[in-house]
C-alpha cells in the first residue's frame, strides 16, 4: 500500500495544475481498487446438451489462513431462482467478506417444466427434481476440486449450504455420498464435504433408507417448526417415499453420534429458508469449530425478530405449486 501512496504523491508533484491533479489523483484511485478489491467470475462447469451450467465464483479481499469455500445454491422449490439473482449475491458477498471463497452454482429445474404438481403426482416429479440437483452440484464440485490450486481452495474445507430447494440438494447430495448412490457418482473419489449447512432442507427417500452407510459431514440444520412447505417433521409424497425434515433427520444423527447442531426456530414457517444473512455469525462458528476438528452436538430452540415473514411464510408444498 506504501507503494502506491508514494506514486500517488509523485503523480502529484510533477504538474501543478489542479486539473491534472485531479485527473491522477482518479486514476491512481482506480488503480488502487483494481489491485485490491476482489471481485466475482463466472465460469462453464458443464455443458448438458446445449445447456451451458454455470457458477460465480467470488474471492474474498481477505481470504481465510485455511482456503475455505462455501458452495451456496439457490432455492426456489425446483421451480425458480438464479445463482445471480439478488439474493444468492447478497449472501456469496457476505460469505467472501468473512474471508471464504464463495462459489454460487446452476442447477437444473426440472419441475420449471413438468405437469401440474399434485399429491399424487409428487413422488415421481421430487424423484428426478432431486435427482438432477444432485447430479449438478457434484459436477460442480468436481469442477472446483479440479481447479482449486487456480481458485485458492482447499478441498477438504468446502462447505454446502443451500436455502430450502438448494438445501434439500445439499443434503441429498451429502447423503448419496456416504450411500454411494448413481446422482453424486461424479464427485472426486474420497471427497467428503468438511461440512453442510442447510436453510430448510431435508431429505427424500424411504423411511428404511434414511441411513448414512458412512459417517455424513457435520451437519448444521436451521429450521422453522411450523414449516409446511420442507415440512420440520416429514412430507409423505408416495407410499414408499417421503421428504423428511430437520427434526425427523436429526434422530438419525442423534442415535448415530454424528457431528451436528440444530437450531429449531419456534412457530417460525418456511422464511427460515432465507436467514443466512440473520445467522452468519453462527453459519461462521459451525464453520471454524468443523474444522479444528471438534466432536460435537448441539440442539437449540431460537427466536429471532431479525427474521421476517415472507409470502412464503405460512404456504404448505401443494400450495406452492398451484397454477403449474
Amino acid at each position: 500500500m506504501q507503494r502506491y501512496e508514494k506514486n500517488l504523491y509523485i503523480c502529484i508533484l510533477l504538474t501543478s495544475d489542479l486539473f491534472f491533479m485531479k485527473k491522477y489523483l482518479l486514476l491512481s484511485v482506480i488503480l488502487f481498487s483494481t489491485l485490491f478489491v476482489k471481485g466475482q467470475e463466472t465460469y462453464t462447469f458443464l455443458v448438458r446438451d446445449t445447456l451451458e451450467m454455470k457458477l460465480d465464483v467470488y474471492q474474498p479481499e481477505h481470504p481465510r489462513k485455511d482456503g475455505a469455500c462455501v458452495v451456496y445454491l439457490f432455492g426456489g422449490g425446483f421451480v425458480m431462482g438464479e445463482r445471480n439473482n439478488d439474493f444468492s449475491v447478497k449472501c456469496c458477498k457476505m460469505l467472501a467478506d468473512r474471508g471464504f471463497v464463495a462459489v454460487a452454482i446452476d442447477y437444473r429445474l426440472y419441475l420449471k417444466h413438468a405437469p401440474h404438481v399434485s399429491l399424487l403426482k409428487a413422488h415421481t416429479l421430487f424423484d428426478t427434481a432431486i435427482r438432477q440437483a444432485v447430479e449438478d452440484c457434484s459436477a460442480a464440485l468436481a469442477w472446483l476440486c479440479r481447479n482449486a490450486s487456480e481458485l485458492k481452495i482447499d478441498t477438504s474445507h468446502i462447505v454446502l449450504t443451500g436455502s430450502s430447494a438448494g438445501a434439500i440438494t445439499v443434503l441429498q447430495t451429502d447423503y448419496c455420498r456416504a450411500n454411494s448412490l448413481p446422482p453424486a457418482s461424479s464427485l472426486p473419489p474420497g471427497f467428503k464435504p468438511a461440512a453442510v449447512i442447510p436453510y430448510a432442507g431435508g431429505l427424500y427417500c424411504g423411511a428404511s433408507q434414511l441411513k448414512y452407510a458412512v459417517p455424513p459431514a457435520p451437519t448444521c440444520f436451521f429450521h422453522g417448526t411450523k414449516d409446511r412447505i420442507v415440512n420440520y417433521n416429514s412430507f409423505r409424497g408416495s407410499l414408499n417415499k417421503a421428504l423428511f425434515g430437520a427434526n425427523r433427520v436429526v434422530k438419525i444423527f442423534e442415535k448415530k453420534g454424528y457431528n451436528h447442531w440444530i437450531l429449531r426456530f419456534d412457530g417460525r414457517g418456511h422464511e427460515i429458508a432465507a436467514a443466512l444473512p440473520q445467522t452468519i455469525d453462527e453459519f461462521c462458528a459451525f464453520v471454524d469449530a468443523t474444522l479444528s476438528g471438534r466432536v460435537m452436538q448441539y440442539d437449540s430452540h431460537c427466536t429471532d425478530t431479525n427474521i421476517r415473514l415472507t409470502e412464503w411464510s405460512n404456504m404448505s408444498l401443494l400450495d406452492l405449486y398451484k397454477g403449474l
